[in-house]
């Protein structure tokens, strides 16, 4: 990562997930220079954070990919046109002018762009807390899946009843040596496809109208307490998810002039936001027929792009001509 305290681009990338690195490519494509700030330490955004073992479905060109496969490939696409990645640094402030953006970073790297684009998915997020689980984070409760290895052989308790918990369910079904699925109530908010499966998988006990009351064990998570209707029973357990989603929060974004609904900034059909400089594209947008996918965020990503370049140089057109035809 650079340690410039000033970085001078023509294109500023806020947000490293799918649609940002593919934004990256793109705009080399284009003939920008690029800069990607993310908060995370690692680029991949949510995937590379919450399910890079994920097998992931919806993704053009691929009848099945891993998270983790995806994002490298991303990686190396935009490679090809050398963006400057700042990791672990949170954008701040932004202020537009006539020719150009500031945005400041927390670590106080100031970042001069012609334009901005905001791929930063549902902005920062944190995991909804398992009131039982105050102190056992690390020790055998985890929020997130990042590596199917430490649940190999495993008693595993999961708790939720939503498309992270009955994926994490599946996923974990041909390694651990039980699965009990946890769910304060019997209706779920999963895939009903997923939620079949799980169901049908002789491994996987789900319990309902129920929840964790109490987690044991001398040092790491050896067995937990489950309430259901008010009977208590205990399970020997060695690993705990915890996939009761997570609190999103925009964070410094809601304070630079930008117009937000419900935590996502609107965007016109080009992808510009109401700041003549500043574009979004990816899950944090919407408008009108808006679905997120990972697959339209790379759609968006390409219009905004193509519409910046011509920000960035008047005598520059929308459509760039078919990759290919430079092949």
């Amino acid at each position: 990562m650079p340690t410039d305290t000033a970085v001078d681009v023509d294109l500023l990338i806020i947000g490293a997930g799918p649609t940002g690195l593919f934004a990256a490519y793109y705009a080399g494509f284009r003939g920008m220079s690029i800069a990607v700030v993310d908060s995370l330490p690692e680029l991949g955004g949510q995937i590379t954070a919450m399910y890079p073992e994920k097998q992931i479905l919806d993704v053009a060109g691929f009848p099945s990919v891993k998270g983790r496969e995806l994002v490298e490939g991303l990686v190396a696409q935009a490679s090809v046109s050398e963006p400057t990645y700042l990791l672990e640094r949170t954008a701040s402030t932004l202020v537009e002018d006539a020719d150009g953006v500031t945005v400041g970073l927390e670590d106080g790297t100031e970042v001069r762009a012609k334009v901005v684009l905001i791929t930063a998915g549902i902005g920062k997020f944190s995991p909804r807390p398992l009131p039982a689980g105050d102190g056992w984070v690390g020790r055998g409760l985890e929020f997130f899946v990042p590596s199917f290895q430490p649940y190999v052989g495993k008693d595993v308790v999961i708790v939720g009843g939503g498309d992270s918990a009955f994926d994490w369910a599946l996923h974990l079904e041909p390694v651990a040596r039980s699965i009990t699925l946890v769910h304060r109530r019997d209706a779920f908010r999963a895939h009903e496809r997923t939620v079949e499966a799980v169901k049908a998988s002789p491994k996987v006990d789900i319990v309902t109208k129920a929840e964790v009351s109490a987690i044991h064990g001398n040092g790491t998570v050896e067995s937990i307490d489950i309430t259901v209707d008010g009977e208590l029973t205990t399970r020997p357990t060695q690993a705990v998810v915890a996939a009761l989603g997570f609190i999103a929060d925009l964070g410094p974004i809601q304070q630079w002039g930008i117009e937000v609904h419900k935590r996502h900034v609107l965007v016109n059909p080009a992808m510009r936001t109401n700041l003549s400089r500043v574009f979004a594209a990816g899950d944090i947008t919407e408008y009108d027929g808006k679905v997120r996918l990972i697959a339209v965020g790379f759609g968006e990503a390409a219009t905004a792009v193509n519409n910046a370049a011509v920000v960035i140089d008047p005598s520059a057109h929308v459509f760039p001509g078919h990759s290919s035809e430079g092949s």
